[in-house]
């Protein structure tokens, strides 16, 4: 049923507003699925940890700021390919899609490659520049060490899953998806304890483990990435309907399409610099709070992130949906498109907001038996929930901005947001409330982000369309589409 959506749509059939929605809902499902999974799996994993002590803790939140910084740099570099595929593919383009994805592939394994030599030769020297105490920076540095490594292979993980979903596949990424989360925590099982006795149906079973603390939690994302990266390399490349090599494909100018993609992965690159500095710079804030603080800030993190998940599967599938229905030259119903899917995303993460502000005490004690750990983050977690529906409104408005190729109006709008709220009123609360303060702070810029977003969109769709709503007629061609 997808694939006749996404059909009708490039063939400029008529689309009911039920089926737009329900276009949206069964593109986004799958995506939604793997990103809740994966969110379960992050909080099997964060609990290992989180059993070995506030130490190991908070060396891995030491250093988590950073990894996500060099991590969406790489995604974002893809994005000027994986966006000019959609388009590509939605005007029915498929050969010229195929050479994006070759051309890509290399591209953005290079720019990783780069990132992981830099991240190898800062490593030893990052805890000291985050301002953490000095007995976590022997963890600290083993585990980003390992992440440096392991960055080219997790870049393929990122361009082949957007390559493949915005050729309208959301299912096998995200199947793939669910596999690497599993296979993370059953590495992580065997590589983070000691050799041990465990209780299983009344039997005690000798496990063998590597006993490699944090560093074992280190190498088992690593190995589950390179075993799932492999997986979606392969199907890419032999098995992708749209996608898949092909013999006697022609040439086409790999100037012109790396210009194409520069020109969308630049702001995109911007956005992610500016975005990863910030968590930084938020990290450097919480750190001197001391060693529980910044660990219960850490695994806050990993808690909310269930509710937000939903928000990035809808906005994958609002890039999917929008960017192939660009390059269909049916700008209108994009547009409409995005608008539903915005709403979806507010409604789902508005409920999700109320779960995460019922049930804190439940998902911080999962992560930690610690007590301090259990008290600050449950106060910092319900002082999130209240933001949930405007962050909604900016992760899936920024993803029908990404399908449109409009990449640095989301960067401008997180550069105001974060830079002119998040991190300087953070840097005074923290001082007079502590880590508290912080959260506030993250609250506020929130809830600002996501109603500047909200603006941005409506401002695009008035200028684009003249009328707010404007129904979608099948006899239009063109951009009156």
């Amino acid at each position: 049923m997808k694939r006749q959506y996404l059909d009708q749509v490039r063939n400029g059939k008529t689309l009911t507003k039920k089926e737009q929605i329900t276009m949206i809902w069964q593109l986004s499902f799958p995506a939604i699925l793997a990103q809740l999974s994966s969110i379960l799996m992050q909080y099997i994993d964060a609990a290992m940890v989180g059993r070995l002590g506030a130490d190991d803790s908070a060396s891995i939140g030491l250093v988590s700021t950073t990894t996500w910084l060099i991590g969406g740099l790489c995604s974002a570099a893809g994005t000027g390919f994986t966006v000019q595929i959609a388009h590509k593919i939605g005007a029915k383009k498929e050969e010229e899609a195929r050479s994006v994805m070759k051309h890509g592939l290399f591209a953005v394994f290079l720019f990783a490659l780069f990132f992981s030599l830099l991240g190898v030769g800062i490593s030893r020297y990052l805890p000291g520049w985050m301002g953490a105490n000095k007995e976590i920076w022997r963890s600290a540095t083993i585990y980003f060490l390992i992440y440096s490594i392991s960055l080219p292979v997790l870049q393929i993980v990122y361009a082949a899953g957007g390559m493949i979903q915005c050729s309208g596949n959301m299912k096998f990424p995200s199947i793939v998806d669910i596999m690497m989360c599993v296979l993370d925590v059953i590495f992580n099982f065997f590589l983070i304890f000691p050799s041990r006795r465990v209780e299983f149906l009344g039997t005690s079973l000798w496990v063998p483990g590597a006993n490699l603390r944090v560093a074992g939690a280190a190498l088992g994302t690593a190995l589950a990435e390179i075993t799932c990266g492999s997986l979606l390399l392969f199907y890419l490349l032999f098995y992708s309907p749209a996608l898949h090599l092909r013999k006697g494909d022609r040439k086409f100018s790999k100037k012109a399409e790396l210009i194409r993609a520069a020109r969308i992965s630049l702001p995109a690159c911007i956005e992610s610099v500016i975005m990863g500095l910030s968590y930084v710079a938020f990290t450097r804030i919480v750190a001197p709070l001391g060693k529980i603080p910044l660990a219960a800030h850490s695994f806050s993190i990993t808690a909310e992130s269930v509710c937000y998940m939903p928000g990035y599967g809808i906005g994958a599938a609002a890039t999917t949906i929008v960017g192939q229905t660009y390059g269909a030259k049916r700008k209108k119903l994009a547009n409409q498109m995005g608008m539903f899917a915005t709403f979806l995303g507010m409604g789902i993460m508005t409920l999700m907001g109320m779960f995460l502000f019922i049930f804190a005490p439940f998902m911080i004690g999962l992560l930690s038996p610690d007590p301090g750990i259990r008290e600050l983050g449950t106060m910092v977690l319900r002082i999130e929930a209240f933001a949930e529906p405007m962050y909604a409104a900016s992760i899936v408005v920024s993803g029908v901005f990404r399908g449109q190729g409009k990449t640095l109006l989301s960067s401008i709008l997180n550069l105001v947001s974060v830079w002119l709220v998040r991190i300087p009123v953070a840097a005074i609360l923290a001082g007079r409330l502590g880590l508290k303060g912080v959260w506030i702070a993250m609250c506020l810029e929130l809830i600002v982000r996501g109603s500047l977003f909200l603006l941005a969109f409506a401002m695009e769709r008035k200028k684009e369309e003249k009328l707010f709503f404007l129904p979608v007629h099948d006899k239009m061609t063109g951009d009156e589409r």
